[in-house]
């Protein structure tokens, strides 16, 4: 049996900045962002390449907003991303090396409501 991580929900107090910063800041595809009855929205992205996506909205989960740390994006090559985040207008500061031996490199920043994030490039294996 496959279980499959394909959904991370992230407490945020107004959904139209998350849905502005995640998609505009960071890059993430919008997939739905819609009404599903009467005062309940939500809202899915996914970033590029990944199966799993976030979600959002009105009525959604528990969870103080920021109370999400911890979530890793991985990537092939930490300098690419942090030249496009860059590019993006957004600055998640110098990578941090936590193993120079195999190349298990972080940049660290958060959400608008302090979720915390981390990209992680490692070629271990």
């Amino acid at each position: 049996m496959d279980w499959k991580l394909e959904v991370v929900v992230v407490p945020v107090s107004d959904v139209d900045r998350a849905r502005d910063w995640y998609r505009d800041r960071m890059g993430f595809v919008l997939d739905h962002d819609q009404e599903v009855g009467p005062g309940r929205r939500i809202v899915q992205l996914t970033p590029p390449g990944s199966a799993c996506s976030i979600v959002f909205g009105t009525e959604i989960g528990a969870g103080e907003p920021g109370s999400l740390q911890g979530v890793q994006l991985v990537v092939d090559d930490i300098e690419a991303a942090r030249e496009e985040l860059l590019g993006r207008g957004f600055d998640p500061g110098e990578p941090a090396v936590m193993a120079p031996g195999d190349g298990g490199t972080f940049l660290f920043f958060a959400d608008p409501d302090g979720n915390g994030w981390a990209v992680q490039q490692y070629r271990g294996g």
